[in-house]
């Protein structure tokens, strides 16, 4: 397993991943780790589409991708990924995607647990209230990586 650190407009983050694919990807609120130069094929191709998307110029990502969990964990992963850019959803709506409305904790709670920040958009699930609820790299990230794919900019009447 190979890990790296890129820079990001919220902070260091942490890629880790193999030939079989990334594992995972985390924002750091504090790290003593220069970024990495050099690594593997497959984590520079993930540190090049994050950059992209950071940059504005990605919306989806192409990559093998590895994440360790349960069966139900990688179902709701997979349910995530398909939350088009610059659109959320409730955990509500989510559960209902899964197919079992009344499983809203354990989705959420598997949401909670998703290893690949950004590339699996974890942060496009929002209370049915519309407020910005668990996310866990900070609401301040998740508030901004949703204000980054907004397509419409809302400005100001006054």
């Amino acid at each position: 397993m190979e890990t790296i650190y890129i820079e990001t407009p919220l902070g260091i983050a942490r890629l880790e991943g193999d030939d079989a694919g990334i594992v995972s990807v985390s924002v750091l609120d504090t790290i003593n780790k220069a970024p990495t130069k050099v690594c593997s094929e497959s984590l520079q191709k993930a540190a090049n589409q994050l950059q992209e998307y950071f940059d504005g110029k990605r919306q989806t990502f192409d990559l093998r991708l590895n994440p360790q969990g349960t069966a139900f964990q990688k179902r709701v992963w997979q349910a995530l990924s398909s939350i088009p850019f610059g659109k959320t959803i409730s955990y509500l709506e989510l559960s209902k995607i899964l197919g079992d409305v009344k499983a809203i904790r354990a989705v959420a709670a598997a949401n909670g647990k998703n290893p690949l920040w950004v590339i699996v958009p974890c942060h496009r699930v929002i209370g049915s209230d519309g407020s910005l609820t668990g996310y866990a790299g900070g609401l301040h990230r998740k508030k901004w990586l949703i204000d980054h794919e907004n397509p419409v900019k809302q400005q100001t009447l006054f």
